[in-house]
Parts: C-alpha cells; sequence; structure tokens
C-alpha cells in the first residue's frame, strides 16, 4: 500500500477531498435555514442558546420540520425566554405546556427535564461546567457520562432515562453529541456557537445517525453495521486522519451526502 500525503493511502485522499468538498458547499449560514439549529439561533443570550439548543437535540428524532416545529412551539411555551422561565417559574406555571408530546417524548419527560435543567442552573452552574467537569477527567465518554449522573440524580421516572442516552450501554448518543457539537465547534461560517472553550473541537465525536451511518459505509469509514458508540468512535478516528484539528466537520459533509443521497 502506498502512503502518500500526511500518511493517507491515495483512495483516503479521495474521499478526504470529497469530504472537504461537501463540507464547503454544506457549511454556509444557509444550511441554519432548513436545520433544527435555527431554533437556538433565535436567541442572543448564553443561557437561553444553552437550554433551546438541549431541548432541541433531545427532539432530534423524526423529521427535520416536526423537530423544528416542536422545538419552536416548546420555546412558545416558556414564553421565549427558557433560561428566565425554567430558574424563575412555578411548577404551577408549567402546567402550560401539558400535552406537550413529541414522538415519544412526553409531558411528564418535560416536567423532568424542566427540573433537572432549573437545577443544574441554580445549583451546577449550568450544563457547561457539568459537561466540562466530566470532559476533565477523560474526554467526551466522561462529560456524557458524567452529565448523564447529574441530570438523572433526582428520582426521575423509569421512561425517562431512555432519553438521555447512555455510551456505556453502547448507544452512539448522537443526540448528546449533537448537542456538544453545538456548543463547542466553531468555524467563519458560525453555523455552530463556540460558547464552551474547555472543550476541545479536536475530540468532539461525530453524532452518528442513519444517515451518516449509510454514507460512511458507503465510503468505508465504517466497517460495523451498527449505529452504535464503537462505530461513532471508529468513524470519527478516520476523520480524525482527515483533519485532526476539527474532525466532525465533516457531519455536515456526511450528513447532507445522505439526506441529498448523492452517495
Amino acid at each position: 500500500m502506498i502512503m502518500g500525503e500526511n500518511g493517507l493511502t491515495r483512495r483516503e485522499r479521495e474521499i478526504r477531498d470529497l469530504l472537504e468538498a461537501k463540507y464547503l458547499e454544506y457549511n454556509t449560514r444557509g444550511f441554519i435555514l432548513t436545520d433544527p439549529i435555527q431554533v437556538p439561533h433565535s436567541f442572543k443570550r448564553k443561557e437561553d442558546i444553552e437550554i433551546s439548543s438541549f431541548l432541541t437535540c433531545t427532539i432530534a428524532w423524526g423529521s427535520r420540520k416536526m423537530i423544528i416545529n416542536n422545538a419552536f412551539r416548546l420555546m412558545n411555551l416558556m414564553d421565549d425566554k427558557p433560561y428566565e422561565f425554567i430558574t424563575s417559574s412555578s411548577r404551577k406555571e408549567w402546567k402550560a405546556m401539558d400535552g406537550f408530546v413529541h414522538r415519544t417524548f412526553q409531558t411528564g419527560d418535560l416536567f423532568y427535564f424542566l427540573d433537572a435543567l432549573k437545577r443544574i442552573y441554580t445549583e451546577k452552574g449550568g450544563l457547561e461546567p457539568v459537561f466540562s467537569e466530566g470532559y476533565s477527567k477523560g474526554g467526551i465518554y466522561d462529560a456524557i457520562i458524567h452529565f448523564r449522573e447529574v441530570f438523572l440524580q433526582w428520582n426521575p421516572l423509569r421512561r425517562v432515562n431512555k432519553h438521555v442516552s447512555n455510551p456505556a450501554t453502547g448507544s452512539a448518543a448522537k443526540r448528546l453529541n449533537l448537542f456538544i457539537m453545538w456548543m463547542v465547534r466553531h468555524d467563519p461560517a458560525g453555523v455552530h456557537f463556540g460558547l464552551w472553550p474547555d472543550i476541545s473541537m479536536s475530540d468532539l465525536i461525530i453524532p452518528l445517525d442513519l444517515h451518516v451511518g449509510r454514507v460512511s459505509r458507503s465510503l468505508g469509514l465504517i466497517s460495523r453495521n451498527a449505529n452504535d458508540w464503537r462505530s461513532a468512535i471508529e468513524l470519527t478516528s478516520k476523520l480524525r486522519k482527515f483533519d485532526p484539528a476539527d474532525p466532525v466537520k465533516y457531519d455536515f459533509s456526511l450528513f447532507g451526502m445522505g439526506l441529498d443521497k448523492t452517495v
């Protein structure tokens, strides 16, 4: 096998060049207009961006249109001031949200999420320090594990647990990796927010979903069939060979090609 630029094979260079071209095509401000990330982009305050991002990513499965509509509906139910609503309103005021459902995410799940977020912002300093504390112990895996332990410590109903991914059981943790990527990653296009400087972009893990998994396998970037944590790590490691400082930027490429069915 002949190795060339940066230790890449000819095939790897071809894949890298394809992903780079697609990254430049999809990583634009126009991407925001059709993606759920438009919801947190409607806010300016850091805490509002964090909370709206977290809740939007929590319900990020199903059609993009449904995700966007329900996320905006959720923000509206919080008077479009999610941080103020969560930290200052009473449980009685939360009753206005009774009946909110997104697929299997139901009102009872939402009420626990609101209560846990209130405790995290009033007792723990916010989402950023919770994730950063875990990250300091061993990277993104530990960031998610630590967050999950903190978030679920207030005796939720068992059904709530399934809405907080657990990589320790093999989950790819797509929605939590998506949220962390939104908070950490930054580039000139400004699609992601770059609000959390203590977590390095180079350590981010790709949010692995059906679209990304299918395209990645067609390109030979994943050898396993399951869209699980091991596959997410395998894919991210391959992408890190193409750009060690910003491997998950290729999420734009893989997700975009998956939606457009160009591969």
